[in-house]
Protein backbone atom coordinates (compact mmCIF):
# COMPACT_ATOMS: atom_id res chain seq x y z
CA UNK A 1 0.00 0.00 0.00
CA UNK A 2 2.93 2.77 0.82
CA UNK A 3 4.62 1.36 -2.19
CA UNK A 4 1.27 2.51 -4.22
CA UNK A 5 0.62 5.76 -1.94
CA UNK A 6 3.86 7.01 -3.90
CA UNK A 7 2.26 6.70 -6.89
CA UNK A 8 -1.05 8.41 -6.06
CA UNK A 9 0.12 11.37 -4.18
CA UNK A 10 2.31 12.44 -7.62
CA UNK A 11 -0.75 13.03 -8.73
CA UNK A 12 -4.09 15.44 -8.07
CA UNK A 13 -5.78 12.34 -6.90
CA UNK A 14 -3.80 11.78 -3.94
CA UNK A 15 -6.36 12.90 -1.24
CA UNK A 16 -5.54 15.75 1.15
CA UNK A 17 -5.31 15.45 4.76
CA UNK A 18 -7.43 18.66 4.98
CA UNK A 19 -8.77 20.71 7.91
CA UNK A 20 -11.93 22.17 8.90
CA UNK A 21 -10.30 24.76 11.16
CA UNK A 22 -11.86 28.29 10.53
CA UNK A 23 -14.42 27.35 8.36
CA UNK A 24 -17.69 28.65 8.50
CA UNK A 25 -20.46 26.52 9.20
CA UNK A 26 -24.02 26.43 7.05
CA UNK A 27 -24.74 26.86 3.58
CA UNK A 28 -26.24 24.99 0.87
CA UNK A 29 -24.25 23.26 -1.53
CA UNK A 30 -25.40 21.43 -5.12
CA UNK A 31 -23.91 19.57 -6.44
CA UNK A 32 -24.85 18.48 -10.35
CA UNK A 33 -24.28 14.55 -11.05
CA UNK A 34 -24.12 12.94 -14.42
CA UNK A 35 -27.95 11.48 -13.54
CA UNK A 36 -30.64 9.56 -11.50
CA UNK A 37 -28.56 6.86 -9.34
CA UNK A 38 -30.25 3.68 -9.52
CA UNK A 39 -30.67 3.23 -6.13
CA UNK A 40 -29.60 4.66 -2.84
CA UNK A 41 -28.72 1.09 -1.72
CA UNK A 42 -25.13 0.77 -2.17
CA UNK A 43 -25.27 -2.53 -0.95
CA UNK A 44 -27.15 -3.40 -4.25
CA UNK A 45 -24.59 -1.47 -6.75
CA UNK A 46 -21.82 -1.34 -8.30
CA UNK A 47 -22.21 2.10 -9.77
CA UNK A 48 -19.66 5.02 -8.61
CA UNK A 49 -22.79 7.48 -8.39
CA UNK A 50 -24.56 5.40 -5.84
CA UNK A 51 -21.81 5.34 -3.68
CA UNK A 52 -20.68 9.38 -4.39
CA UNK A 53 -24.13 10.20 -2.91
CA UNK A 54 -24.54 7.81 -0.36
CA UNK A 55 -21.49 8.04 1.38
CA UNK A 56 -22.86 10.72 2.71
CA UNK A 57 -25.14 9.42 5.38
CA UNK A 58 -24.03 5.65 4.63
CA UNK A 59 -21.04 4.29 6.38
CA UNK A 60 -18.66 1.04 6.80
CA UNK A 61 -16.11 -0.41 9.59
CA UNK A 62 -13.24 1.28 7.77
CA UNK A 63 -12.43 3.78 4.91
CA UNK A 64 -9.31 4.32 3.06
CA UNK A 65 -6.70 7.51 4.42
CA UNK A 66 -4.92 9.87 1.72
CA UNK A 67 -2.24 7.31 1.20
CA UNK A 68 -4.96 4.62 0.45
CA UNK A 69 -4.22 2.58 3.55
CA UNK A 70 -7.51 0.79 5.32
CA UNK A 71 -8.27 3.24 8.48
CA UNK A 72 -10.77 2.46 10.81
CA UNK A 73 -14.43 4.92 10.29
CA UNK A 74 -17.03 3.63 12.70
CA UNK A 75 -14.58 0.45 13.88
CA UNK A 76 -12.37 2.03 17.34
CA UNK A 77 -9.28 0.89 15.28
CA UNK A 78 -7.73 -1.54 12.85
CA UNK A 79 -8.99 -5.09 13.84
CA UNK A 80 -6.95 -7.08 15.95
CA UNK A 81 -6.07 -10.44 13.56
CA UNK A 82 -5.23 -13.97 14.37
CA UNK A 83 -5.32 -17.54 14.24
CA UNK A 84 -2.46 -17.11 10.90
CA UNK A 85 -4.89 -14.37 9.76
CA UNK A 86 -8.55 -16.32 9.98
CA UNK A 87 -10.00 -13.74 13.17
CA UNK A 88 -10.55 -10.55 12.94
CA UNK A 89 -11.76 -8.95 16.16
CA UNK A 90 -13.26 -5.68 15.46
CA UNK A 91 -13.91 -3.06 18.40
CA UNK A 92 -16.38 -0.69 17.53
CA UNK A 93 -17.04 3.34 18.41
CA UNK A 94 -19.07 4.12 21.24
CA UNK A 95 -21.54 6.68 20.80
CA UNK A 96 -22.23 6.23 17.47
CA UNK A 97 -26.20 6.89 16.84
CA UNK A 98 -28.59 6.19 13.54
CA UNK A 99 -30.01 8.85 11.63
CA UNK A 100 -33.46 7.38 13.42
CA UNK A 101 -31.69 7.92 16.89
CA UNK A 102 -31.11 4.24 18.10
CA UNK A 103 -27.31 3.74 19.25
CA UNK A 104 -25.19 1.55 16.61
CA UNK A 105 -23.91 -2.33 18.45
CA UNK A 106 -22.95 -5.08 16.98
CA UNK A 107 -25.90 -6.72 16.19
CA UNK A 108 -26.39 -3.83 13.80
CA UNK A 109 -22.88 -4.52 12.11
CA UNK A 110 -23.29 -8.31 12.55
CA UNK A 111 -27.04 -8.10 10.19
CA UNK A 112 -25.65 -5.76 7.94
CA UNK A 113 -22.28 -7.91 7.10
CA UNK A 114 -24.31 -10.63 6.81
CA UNK A 115 -27.06 -8.53 4.54
CA UNK A 116 -24.04 -7.20 2.38
CA UNK A 117 -22.73 -11.09 1.70
CA UNK A 118 -26.17 -11.70 0.26
CA UNK A 119 -26.80 -8.86 -1.62
CA UNK A 120 -23.77 -7.47 -2.79
CA UNK A 121 -21.46 -8.46 -5.76
CA UNK A 122 -18.59 -7.55 -3.64
CA UNK A 123 -20.35 -9.23 -0.59
CA UNK A 124 -20.86 -12.43 -2.75
CA UNK A 125 -17.52 -12.44 -3.58
CA UNK A 126 -16.42 -12.55 0.23
CA UNK A 127 -18.82 -14.29 1.39
CA UNK A 128 -17.21 -18.12 0.26
CA UNK A 129 -13.94 -16.89 2.36
CA UNK A 130 -16.26 -16.42 5.64
CA UNK A 131 -16.59 -19.05 7.81
CA UNK A 132 -19.20 -16.72 10.41
CA UNK A 133 -19.90 -13.36 11.37
CA UNK A 134 -20.48 -12.94 15.12
CA UNK A 135 -21.27 -10.85 18.32
CA UNK A 136 -18.79 -10.99 20.73
CA UNK A 137 -20.42 -8.54 22.39
CA UNK A 138 -22.46 -5.17 22.05
CA UNK A 139 -19.11 -3.33 21.14
CA UNK A 140 -16.92 -5.79 19.18
CA UNK A 141 -17.92 -7.90 16.24
CA UNK A 142 -15.61 -11.15 15.38
CA UNK A 143 -15.06 -12.06 11.81
CA UNK A 144 -13.68 -16.07 11.14
CA UNK A 145 -12.38 -16.59 7.26
CA UNK A 146 -12.19 -20.34 6.33
CA UNK A 147 -8.39 -19.28 5.36
CA UNK A 148 -6.38 -15.85 5.45
CA UNK A 149 -7.75 -13.80 2.52
CA UNK A 150 -5.96 -10.89 2.11
CA UNK A 151 -8.49 -8.21 0.54
CA UNK A 152 -10.76 -8.70 3.17
CA UNK A 153 -10.13 -5.01 4.68
CA UNK A 154 -10.11 -3.35 1.37
CA UNK A 155 -13.52 -4.95 0.47
CA UNK A 156 -14.69 -3.59 4.38
CA UNK A 157 -13.73 -0.01 3.44
CA UNK A 158 -14.85 -0.04 -0.21
CA UNK A 159 -17.83 2.27 -1.07
CA UNK A 160 -19.02 0.48 -3.79
CA UNK A 161 -21.17 -2.60 -3.75
CA UNK A 162 -20.25 -0.79 -0.04
CA UNK A 163 -20.32 -2.83 3.34
CA UNK A 164 -22.47 -0.69 4.85
CA UNK A 165 -23.64 -0.38 8.51
CA UNK A 166 -27.64 -0.15 8.97
CA UNK A 167 -30.17 -0.41 11.69
CA UNK A 168 -30.63 -4.39 12.09
CA UNK A 169 -34.76 -3.79 11.82
CA UNK A 170 -34.41 -1.65 8.41
CA UNK A 171 -32.73 -3.95 5.76
CA UNK A 172 -35.51 -4.45 3.66
CA UNK A 173 -34.57 -5.42 0.55
CA UNK A 174 -35.57 -3.49 -2.00
CA UNK A 175 -34.49 -0.45 1.13
CA UNK A 176 -37.37 1.24 1.89
CA UNK A 177 -35.84 3.70 4.49
CA UNK A 178 -32.04 4.55 4.12
CA UNK A 179 -30.73 4.91 7.78
CA UNK A 180 -27.44 5.27 8.11
CA UNK A 181 -24.67 6.66 10.87
CA UNK A 182 -22.85 9.19 8.49
CA UNK A 183 -22.86 13.02 9.20
CA UNK A 184 -25.61 14.30 6.78
CA UNK A 185 -29.03 12.08 6.27
CA UNK A 186 -31.93 11.53 3.67
CA UNK A 187 -34.29 13.98 4.03
CA UNK A 188 -36.03 13.92 0.20
CA UNK A 189 -35.65 12.55 -2.73
CA UNK A 190 -37.23 14.25 -6.01
CA UNK A 191 -36.19 11.74 -9.01
CA UNK A 192 -34.81 13.54 -11.79
CA UNK A 193 -35.02 16.94 -9.64
CA UNK A 194 -32.32 16.23 -6.85
CA UNK A 195 -31.44 14.22 -3.50
CA UNK A 196 -31.59 16.43 -0.43
CA UNK A 197 -29.17 16.03 2.50
CA UNK A 198 -29.36 18.34 5.71
CA UNK A 199 -26.79 17.68 8.29
CA UNK A 200 -27.27 15.16 11.04
CA UNK A 201 -26.79 17.05 14.39
CA UNK A 202 -26.35 13.74 16.36
CA UNK A 203 -22.94 13.09 14.22
CA UNK A 204 -20.08 12.03 16.22
CA UNK A 205 -17.30 12.53 14.18
CA UNK A 206 -13.24 10.68 15.14
CA UNK A 207 -11.12 13.08 16.95
CA UNK A 208 -8.24 14.61 14.79
CA UNK A 209 -8.02 15.88 11.59
CA UNK A 210 -9.65 14.94 8.32
CA UNK A 211 -7.29 12.50 6.70
CA UNK A 212 -8.76 11.38 2.99
CA UNK A 213 -11.64 9.72 3.21
CA UNK A 214 -11.04 8.96 7.48
CA UNK A 215 -10.43 11.05 10.29
CA UNK A 216 -12.56 13.30 11.08
CA UNK A 217 -16.02 14.33 9.18
CA UNK A 218 -17.59 17.13 10.14
CA UNK A 219 -21.11 18.01 8.47
CA UNK A 220 -20.88 21.91 8.43
CA UNK A 221 -23.21 22.45 5.49
CA UNK A 222 -26.67 22.96 6.49
CA UNK A 223 -27.53 21.20 2.73
CA UNK A 224 -25.98 19.07 -0.11
CA UNK A 225 -28.23 18.32 -3.39
CA UNK A 226 -27.21 16.44 -5.51
CA UNK A 227 -28.90 17.33 -9.18
CA UNK A 228 -29.16 14.78 -12.04
CA UNK A 229 -27.90 16.81 -14.85
CA UNK A 230 -27.55 14.01 -17.33
CA UNK A 231 -26.54 15.99 -20.81
CA UNK A 232 -22.84 17.09 -20.27
CA UNK A 233 -23.31 20.15 -22.39
CA UNK A 234 -25.76 21.15 -19.67
CA UNK A 235 -23.14 20.32 -16.72
CA UNK A 236 -20.74 22.29 -18.70
CA UNK A 237 -23.33 25.39 -18.59
CA UNK A 238 -24.50 25.05 -15.05
CA UNK A 239 -20.42 25.24 -13.90
CA UNK A 240 -19.56 28.33 -16.40
CA UNK A 241 -22.85 30.19 -14.81
CA UNK A 242 -22.26 29.29 -11.40
CA UNK A 243 -25.23 27.44 -10.82
CA UNK A 244 -23.69 24.56 -9.78
CA UNK A 245 -21.10 24.76 -7.00
CA UNK A 246 -20.14 21.29 -7.72
CA UNK A 247 -19.81 19.89 -11.35
CA UNK A 248 -19.07 16.02 -11.72
CA UNK A 249 -17.81 14.22 -14.92
CA UNK A 250 -17.46 17.32 -17.54
CA UNK A 251 -16.03 16.28 -20.74
CA UNK A 252 -12.48 16.87 -20.23
CA UNK A 253 -12.82 19.14 -23.96
CA UNK A 254 -14.27 21.78 -21.85
CA UNK A 255 -11.27 21.89 -19.77
CA UNK A 256 -10.19 25.46 -21.79
CA UNK A 257 -13.38 27.15 -21.19
CA UNK A 258 -13.63 26.65 -17.70
CA UNK A 259 -9.78 27.75 -16.72
CA UNK A 260 -9.86 31.13 -16.09
CA UNK A 261 -13.24 31.67 -15.05
CA UNK A 262 -14.32 33.20 -11.98
CA UNK A 263 -17.63 31.30 -11.49
CA UNK A 264 -15.75 28.03 -11.50
CA UNK A 265 -12.21 26.10 -11.38
CA UNK A 266 -11.20 22.86 -12.35
CA UNK A 267 -10.56 20.26 -10.70
CA UNK A 268 -8.85 17.54 -12.17
CA UNK A 269 -7.68 14.29 -11.09
CA UNK A 270 -4.28 12.85 -12.81
CA UNK A 271 -4.03 9.98 -13.45
CA UNK A 272 -7.71 8.68 -12.59
CA UNK A 273 -8.43 5.66 -14.23
CA UNK A 274 -9.42 3.11 -17.13
CA UNK A 275 -12.65 2.97 -19.59
CA UNK A 276 -13.26 -0.93 -19.72
CA UNK A 277 -15.20 -2.68 -22.13
CA UNK A 278 -16.59 -5.38 -19.89
CA UNK A 279 -17.94 -9.27 -21.86
CA UNK A 280 -20.91 -11.26 -21.08
CA UNK A 281 -19.15 -14.12 -20.83
CA UNK A 282 -22.27 -16.20 -19.40
CA UNK A 283 -24.74 -16.18 -22.54
CA UNK A 284 -24.78 -14.45 -26.15
CA UNK A 285 -21.92 -14.10 -28.96
CA UNK A 286 -19.37 -12.59 -26.22
CA UNK A 287 -19.93 -16.62 -24.62
CA UNK A 288 -17.26 -17.29 -26.52
CA UNK A 289 -13.77 -17.07 -26.13
CA UNK A 290 -12.75 -16.89 -29.82
CA UNK A 291 -15.38 -14.12 -30.20
CA UNK A 292 -13.95 -12.23 -26.88
CA UNK A 293 -10.54 -12.30 -28.64
CA UNK A 294 -11.62 -11.39 -31.61
CA UNK A 295 -12.84 -7.95 -30.10
CA UNK A 296 -9.75 -7.46 -28.36
CA UNK A 297 -7.84 -7.92 -31.63
CA UNK A 298 -10.15 -5.85 -33.58
CA UNK A 299 -9.97 -2.91 -31.56
CA UNK A 300 -7.98 0.60 -31.78
CA UNK A 301 -7.70 1.50 -28.27
CA UNK A 302 -5.63 4.74 -29.72
CA UNK A 303 -8.27 6.05 -31.86
CA UNK A 304 -10.93 4.94 -29.04
CA UNK A 305 -8.63 7.52 -26.52
CA UNK A 306 -8.27 9.83 -29.19
CA UNK A 307 -12.42 9.91 -29.96
CA UNK A 308 -13.02 10.23 -26.14
CA UNK A 309 -10.47 12.92 -25.09
CA UNK A 310 -9.13 14.42 -27.87
CA UNK A 311 -5.52 16.01 -26.09
CA UNK A 312 -3.37 13.47 -25.21
CA UNK A 313 -2.78 15.65 -22.50
CA UNK A 314 -5.82 13.45 -21.24
CA UNK A 315 -5.14 9.99 -22.09
CA UNK A 316 -2.40 7.69 -22.28
CA UNK A 317 -2.14 3.94 -24.38
CA UNK A 318 -1.30 1.50 -22.01
CA UNK A 319 -2.46 -2.27 -21.36
CA UNK A 320 -0.88 -2.87 -17.85
CA UNK A 321 -4.04 -2.52 -15.39
CA UNK A 322 -1.98 -0.11 -13.43
CA UNK A 323 0.24 2.34 -15.09
CA UNK A 324 3.80 2.47 -13.91
CA UNK A 325 4.48 3.51 -10.46
CA UNK A 326 2.40 1.42 -9.22
CA UNK A 327 3.12 -1.45 -6.76
CA UNK A 328 0.60 -3.31 -9.32
CA UNK A 329 2.12 -2.62 -12.69
CA UNK A 330 2.95 -5.44 -14.85
CA UNK A 331 3.15 -6.00 -18.51
CA UNK A 332 2.38 -9.50 -17.90
CA UNK A 333 0.16 -10.34 -20.96
CA UNK A 334 0.14 -7.14 -22.81
CA UNK A 335 2.38 -8.23 -25.67
CA UNK A 336 0.43 -8.95 -29.03
CA UNK A 337 -3.07 -7.94 -27.17
CA UNK A 338 -3.55 -4.61 -26.50
CA UNK A 339 -4.16 -1.85 -29.98
CA UNK A 340 -3.71 -4.55 -32.15
CA UNK A 341 -6.34 -2.82 -34.68
CA UNK A 342 -6.01 -6.06 -37.11
CA UNK A 343 -9.14 -7.14 -38.90
CA UNK A 344 -7.93 -10.31 -40.57
CA UNK A 345 -6.71 -11.95 -37.18
CA UNK A 346 -10.39 -10.89 -35.57
CA UNK A 347 -11.94 -12.45 -38.79
CA UNK A 348 -9.61 -15.67 -38.60
CA UNK A 349 -10.48 -15.57 -34.97
CA UNK A 350 -14.51 -15.45 -35.46
CA UNK A 351 -14.51 -18.41 -38.01
CA UNK A 352 -13.18 -19.84 -35.18
CA UNK A 353 -15.87 -19.38 -33.40
CA UNK A 354 -18.42 -20.05 -35.52
CA UNK A 355 -19.79 -16.77 -35.72
CA UNK A 356 -23.43 -16.63 -36.97
CA UNK A 357 -23.80 -12.98 -37.80
CA UNK A 358 -25.71 -12.11 -34.71
CA UNK A 359 -25.75 -8.42 -33.98
CA UNK A 360 -23.07 -7.73 -30.54
CA UNK A 361 -25.43 -5.49 -28.40
CA UNK A 362 -23.33 -2.73 -26.90
CA UNK A 363 -24.78 -1.00 -23.60
CA UNK A 364 -23.37 2.83 -23.48
CA UNK A 365 -24.86 5.88 -22.16
CA UNK A 366 -24.06 9.52 -23.51
CA UNK A 367 -24.31 10.88 -19.47
CA UNK A 368 -20.43 10.01 -19.85
CA UNK A 369 -19.98 11.28 -23.23
CA UNK A 370 -16.29 9.25 -23.48
CA UNK A 371 -18.53 6.14 -23.33
CA UNK A 372 -20.07 7.09 -26.01
CA UNK A 373 -17.38 8.25 -28.32
CA UNK A 374 -15.24 5.25 -27.59
CA UNK A 375 -18.37 2.68 -28.80
CA UNK A 376 -18.48 4.62 -31.99
CA UNK A 377 -15.34 3.85 -33.25
CA UNK A 378 -15.84 0.38 -31.69
CA UNK A 379 -18.48 0.01 -33.43
CA UNK A 380 -16.91 0.58 -36.86
CA UNK A 381 -13.56 -1.51 -35.94
CA UNK A 382 -16.05 -4.79 -35.54
CA UNK A 383 -18.00 -4.05 -38.34
CA UNK A 384 -14.53 -4.24 -40.23
CA UNK A 385 -13.55 -7.46 -38.54
CA UNK A 386 -17.22 -8.54 -39.92
CA UNK A 387 -19.25 -8.28 -36.91
CA UNK A 388 -22.54 -6.77 -36.71
CA UNK A 389 -23.15 -4.51 -34.24
CA UNK A 390 -26.82 -3.25 -32.31
CA UNK A 391 -25.42 0.15 -30.70
CA UNK A 392 -27.97 0.41 -27.26
CA UNK A 393 -27.73 3.92 -25.93
CA UNK A 394 -29.58 4.07 -22.24
CA UNK A 395 -29.28 6.79 -19.65
CA UNK A 396 -26.73 5.57 -16.81
CA UNK A 397 -29.54 4.40 -14.27
CA UNK A 398 -31.00 1.62 -17.41
CA UNK A 399 -27.82 0.76 -18.03
CA UNK A 400 -26.45 -0.58 -14.80
CA UNK A 401 -30.22 -1.98 -14.09
CA UNK A 402 -29.78 -4.10 -17.52
CA UNK A 403 -26.31 -5.06 -17.04
CA UNK A 404 -27.83 -7.59 -14.74
CA UNK A 405 -29.29 -9.24 -16.69
CA UNK A 406 -27.31 -11.96 -19.05
CA UNK A 407 -29.87 -11.89 -21.93
CA UNK A 408 -29.88 -7.82 -22.70
CA UNK A 409 -26.33 -7.36 -23.77
CA UNK A 410 -23.09 -8.82 -25.34
CA UNK A 411 -20.54 -5.51 -23.86
CA UNK A 412 -20.82 -2.73 -21.74
CA UNK A 413 -18.80 0.16 -21.34
CA UNK A 414 -17.74 1.62 -17.97
CA UNK A 415 -14.94 2.89 -16.54
CA UNK A 416 -12.83 2.53 -12.86
CA UNK A 417 -10.27 4.94 -10.77
CA UNK A 418 -7.39 3.38 -10.27
CA UNK A 419 -8.05 1.03 -7.35
CA UNK A 420 -5.70 0.22 -4.43
CA UNK A 421 -6.22 -3.04 -3.94
CA UNK A 422 -6.53 -4.93 -7.52
CA UNK A 423 -9.58 -7.26 -5.96
CA UNK A 424 -11.96 -4.14 -5.63
CA UNK A 425 -11.90 -4.33 -9.61
CA UNK A 426 -15.55 -5.25 -10.36
CA UNK A 427 -14.62 -7.94 -12.98
CA UNK A 428 -12.57 -10.11 -10.54
CA UNK A 429 -16.26 -10.94 -8.80
CA UNK A 430 -17.84 -13.88 -10.37
CA UNK A 431 -21.21 -12.46 -9.06
CA UNK A 432 -20.08 -9.03 -11.09
CA UNK A 433 -22.45 -8.11 -14.55
CA UNK A 434 -20.03 -10.52 -17.33
CA UNK A 435 -19.79 -13.21 -14.69
CA UNK A 436 -16.26 -14.31 -15.35
CA UNK A 437 -16.44 -17.54 -14.04
CA UNK A 438 -13.57 -20.29 -14.95
CA UNK A 439 -11.07 -22.51 -13.53
CA UNK A 440 -7.90 -20.28 -14.41
CA UNK A 441 -9.82 -17.46 -13.06
CA UNK A 442 -10.34 -19.71 -9.93
CA UNK A 443 -6.82 -20.48 -9.50
CA UNK A 444 -4.88 -17.32 -10.28
CA UNK A 445 -7.55 -14.42 -8.39
CA UNK A 446 -7.29 -17.48 -5.29
CA UNK A 447 -3.89 -17.43 -5.03
CA UNK A 448 -3.47 -14.00 -5.02
CA UNK A 449 -6.38 -13.87 -2.71
CA UNK A 450 -4.93 -15.53 -0.07
CA UNK A 451 -1.63 -14.78 0.10
CA UNK A 452 -1.17 -12.19 2.80
CA UNK A 453 2.42 -11.46 2.09
CA UNK A 454 2.65 -7.55 0.49
CA UNK A 455 5.80 -8.75 -0.93
CA UNK A 456 4.55 -11.51 -3.06
CA UNK A 457 0.95 -10.35 -4.29
CA UNK A 458 2.79 -8.36 -7.12
CA UNK A 459 3.75 -10.88 -8.87
CA UNK A 460 0.42 -12.77 -8.05
CA UNK A 461 -1.17 -9.86 -9.62
CA UNK A 462 0.65 -10.51 -12.60
CA UNK A 463 -0.39 -13.97 -12.92
CA UNK A 464 -3.86 -12.76 -13.05
CA UNK A 465 -3.57 -9.86 -15.37
CA UNK A 466 -2.02 -12.64 -17.62
CA UNK A 467 -5.53 -14.32 -17.06
CA UNK A 468 -7.36 -11.66 -17.95
CA UNK A 469 -5.62 -10.95 -21.61
CA UNK A 470 -6.25 -14.83 -22.38
CA UNK A 471 -9.63 -15.10 -21.17
CA UNK A 472 -10.65 -11.46 -21.98
CA UNK A 473 -13.52 -11.09 -19.79
CA UNK A 474 -13.14 -7.47 -19.73
CA UNK A 475 -10.71 -4.78 -22.24
CA UNK A 476 -8.69 -2.01 -21.19
CA UNK A 477 -9.02 0.80 -23.37
CA UNK A 478 -6.45 2.88 -21.34
CA UNK A 479 -5.77 5.22 -19.27
CA UNK A 480 -7.55 8.35 -18.69
CA UNK A 481 -7.62 12.14 -16.41
CA UNK A 482 -10.73 12.96 -14.99
CA UNK A 483 -12.14 16.63 -15.02
CA UNK A 484 -14.72 18.12 -12.61
CA UNK A 485 -15.69 21.69 -11.70
CA UNK A 486 -16.15 23.43 -8.44
CA UNK A 487 -16.92 27.27 -7.39
CA UNK A 488 -14.04 29.09 -6.23
CA UNK A 489 -16.32 29.99 -2.73
CA UNK A 490 -16.18 26.68 -1.42
CA UNK A 491 -13.62 25.73 0.71
CA UNK A 492 -12.23 22.09 1.98
CA UNK A 493 -12.96 20.43 -1.33
CA UNK A 494 -10.09 17.67 -1.67
CA UNK A 495 -9.77 16.44 -5.40
CA UNK A 496 -10.57 12.64 -4.94
CA UNK A 497 -12.28 10.14 -7.64
CA UNK A 498 -15.64 9.97 -5.51
CA UNK A 499 -15.85 13.56 -4.64
CA UNK A 500 -17.72 14.22 -0.82
CA UNK A 501 -18.58 17.24 1.02
CA UNK A 502 -17.65 16.44 4.62
CA UNK A 503 -15.32 19.31 6.05
CA UNK A 504 -16.43 21.36 2.82
CA UNK A 505 -17.76 24.93 4.07
CA UNK A 506 -19.23 27.86 1.81
CA UNK A 507 -16.70 31.59 1.98
CA UNK A 508 -18.83 34.02 3.24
Amino acid sequence: MKLLAGALLSGVMALGAGSALAQQTGGIVNVATIGEPPTLDPMVSTADLVGIVTQHFFETLFTFDKDWNVTPLLAESLPEITDGGKVYTIKLRSGVTFHDGSAMTADDVVASLKRWMDLASRGKQTAGNIDKVEVVDPSTVRIVLKSPYAPLLALLAFNNSAAVIMPAGKMANPLTEPVGTGPYKLKERKPDQYIQLVRYDGYKPRSGDANGYGGARKPLLDEVRFVPVPDPNTRIEGAISGQFDYVDSLPVESYDRIKNLQTTKPVLLKPFGWPVFVMNTKQGVMANIDSRMAVRMALSMEDMLAAAFGSKEFYSLDGAMYPKGYVWHSEAGTEGKYNVADPDKAKALLKKANYDGKPVRILTSRQYEFHYKMAQVAAEYLKQAGFSVDMQVVDWATLTQRRADAALWDIYITHSPFLPEPALIGQLSESSPGWWSTPARKQAVDAFNTESDPKKRPALWAEVQKVMYVETPSIKIGDFNALSAQSPKLDGVVPAPWPYFWNVSVKK
